[in-house]
């Protein structure tokens, strides 16, 4: 099955590692690629110490990349990972691939959407996919099995607070 999380709120990436941490709890492999992110995040340094069943791999630096315009590492970075999740699939080794930020790659012109698509038609259908990121296109919505919109209602942000450690990253 497929599983999109998407929206503007806060939330999509922290979903799909429940989902992670709800597949290794029955004995499943669990592999997570981040376009996008460079930052070490939290779940990065846990599952370096307590989860040998959830890897993940980052794909992209801690700087934000223009929309439209990405500069030749951000494309590299993104394409890096997007090989690796193919490898992933290819061998077969795991249950479930999170591929966080992936609808936010596409969205801003990293990895091609049509390409996309054709590697989630092509995995097997005993592995789980989870796809995260704002803009998820129609296209990858109507593919789903799973779609869920997180929603921003209100978020501190607004009220000029910085990122956390710890909570947002």
């Amino acid at each position: 099955m497929i599983q999109v999380y998407t929206g503007d709120g806060k939330g999509k990436t922290t979903a799909a590692l429940g989902q992670a941490l709800r597949a290794i709890g029955h004995g499943m492999k669990v592999f997570m690629v981040q376009f996008m992110k460079g930052r070490t995040y939290g779940e990065l340094l846990t599952c370096e110490r307590c989860l040998p069943e959830l890897t993940i791999v980052m794909s992209g630096r801690d700087e934000f990349v223009k929309k439209g315009e990405p500069e030749e590492v951000d494309l590299r970075m993104a394409r890096e990972g997007f090989e690796l999740a193919k490898k992933v699939v290819a061998e077969g080794g795991h249950d479930m691939l999170i591929l966080d930020e992936i609808n936010v790659a596409v969205d801003y012109g990293l990895l091609p959407l049509q390409e996309v698509l054709d590697f989630l038609r092509s995995c097997p259908l005993e592995m789980e996919i989870v796809c995260t990121g704002r803009y998820a296109a129609q296209e990858i919505i109507d593919l789903a099995d799973l779609v869920s919109e997180v929603r921003e209602v209100k978020h501190h942000y607004n009220k000029g607070v910085e990122m956390r450690q710890g909570i947002e990253y």
